[in-house]
């Protein structure tokens, strides 16, 4: 199993085309590909993203602040900015000129870059008497609006971290698709975040980006805002490669491979859908009654940025015996206080079970041992299963499923639809895109980058940062 599954996007790139009919790709590659992380820093990892999971937003947008990573071209000239890609949240904001407490260097080999609306020839501070202010703020009259005085922000995590700045409306830059295999490039105007301050992680080295770029559902979030200027539709997926640390980041309705689908779960902040039961081989889990059965205790949210997979204790134990359960004589140990390992020297796949999620809609996901146990040493294997062991704020227990069990699948969205699936697929094959509104199918291939030189070296190709990333609770 790779422990590892953020991604290097390549760019995004826009192009003005008939409404509604663009498919745009990012370029992918692993965040941390080559870099070993402990199981304590894994751990760490998602507890910093849990923090953000509940979030709360000063904004009335429908979402919470959720970093995942990615990078992304701004301004005219046009600057690289490497930003989290978060599902989780809707706003993108990137750190400005003039911030206080911005982090100016990054502990994972990224140059970090301030944003400079002066520097830009197309930036354009907005207003709080703007409409599009009020937009930002989900149609909200804004409080206490005088003339001339900058729409503002504040997001504060659940970690304590926060940002605040002002709107801008700018160009990004975006990679249309335009036949197979062939992308062309220009740019279209969006409206996002000056920061002018940070706090708490943010404002540290640790995983340091220049900002964050919302994938929400929101109206502010970037395919809301593509989507209602006609340029794309609300769909988009994501295939991450475990083996050679390339994938898959596109916009646009994929019509090959075919995914079957399950309804999210509406007026959610997350990605969230109701999970139906667990089998563990061909057992299924004897769950307490009710556990299923009432809405408050059946969403999982879907995160292709956390690293594991955390469940309820009422699944995280049956599931575990099970599964140990298939190797009686095993000695286990906890190592880095959390982590449930034992020495064995045989095929996982051949000693133990597979672990099949029951989504609505008929929709499973298979877990295979080689994906939910990983190696730390030649003979001692880990669990990656993880004991949530909590609740959300509003009561409900809460199953986060990460890259634990999304890798080598690619993962569909369609918010047309209201719908989230996935597939078993190899990763580093092409997908089939649809033209909405000519109705031709073109080919996608996977992207493997060995730098984000090897970016710019395309043709002033704007290198992303890609790890969906939402947040455990804690």
């Amino acid at each position: 199993m790779v422990l590892r599954q953020e991604l290097l996007v390549g760019f995004i790139l826009l192009s003005f085309c008939l409404p509604g009919s663009c498919n745009l790709v990012f370029e992918v590659q692993h965040k941390f590909k080559g870099r070993e992380k402990t199981l304590n820093e894994l751990r760490s990892h998602d507890v910093r993203r849990h923090g953000r999971l509940l979030s709360i937003v000063d904004l009335e947008l429908g979402g919470n602040g959720q970093p995942a990573e990615t990078g992304i071209g701004l301004g005219t000239p046009p600057n690289d900015y490497y930003v989290q890609v978060d599902t989780g949240s809707d706003v993108l904001w990137v750190n400005c000129m003039g911030c206080s407490n911005c982090p100016e260097k990054s502990d994972i080999d990224v140059e970090l870059r301030l944003f400079d609306p002066k520097g830009s020839s197309t930036a354009k501070f907005i207003t709080c008497d703007q409409s599009s202010c009020s937009a930002m703020y989900g149609g909200s009259t804004i409080r206490d609006c005088k003339p001339d005085m900058l729409c503002r922000y504040t997001i504060i995590y659940g970690d304590g971290s926060a940002t605040t700045g002002d709107f801008v409306k700018d160009y990004i830059h975006l990679q249309q698709v335009v036949g197979n295999h062939q992308t062309t490039v220009t740019n279209g105007s969006i409206e996002f975040g000056c920061a002018t301050k940070q706090s708490g992680e943010l404002g540290t080295a640790s995983e340091a980006l220049d900002g964050i770029i919302g994938f929400g559902q929101a109206n502010s979030s970037i395919i809301s805002q593509l989507a209602a200027s006609g340029k794309v539709k609300k769909i988009f997926a994501h295939c991450l490669d475990s083996v050679s640390g390339g994938g898959i980041f596109a916009i646009g309705d994929v019509v090959e491979p075919t995914v079957k689908t399950t309804p999210v779960i509406p007026h959610q902040v997350h990605y969230n859908v109701v999970l139906n039961g667990v089998k563990v081989g061909e057992t299924t889990l004897d769950l307490p009654v009710g556990l299923f059965e009432t809405e408050y205790r059946r969403e999982a949210i879907i995160d292709s940025g956390t690293t594991l997979a955390y469940l309820p204790g009422h699944i995280y134990h049956p599931l575990m015996q099970k599964i140990l359960g298939a190797q009686p004589g095993l000695k286990l140990r906890t190592v880095d206080h959390q982590f449930t390992c034992f020495k064995y020297d045989e095929n996982v796949d051949d000693g133990f079970p597979l672990v099949t999620l029951l989504f609505v809609e008929s929709l499973t996901l298979i877990v295979y041992p080689h994906e939910y146990l990983f190696q730390i040493r030649d003979d001692m294997w880990c669990v990656g299963w993880q004991n949530s062991g909590t609740q959300s704020r509003d009561g409900r227990e809460v199953t986060l499923l990460g890259d634990l069990v999304l890798q080598n699948k690619l993962i569909y969205y369609n918010l047309e639809n209201q719908t989230l699936g996935w597939i078993e697929y190899n990763c580093t094959s092409g997908i089939k895109l649809r033209e909405e509104k000519s109705g031709k199918v073109y080919t996608v291939g996977a992207h493997r980058l060995s730098s984000p030189a090897s970016i710019i070296e395309i043709g002033r190709l704007l290198p992303l940062l890609l790890a969906f990333t939402l947040f455990f609770i804690q």
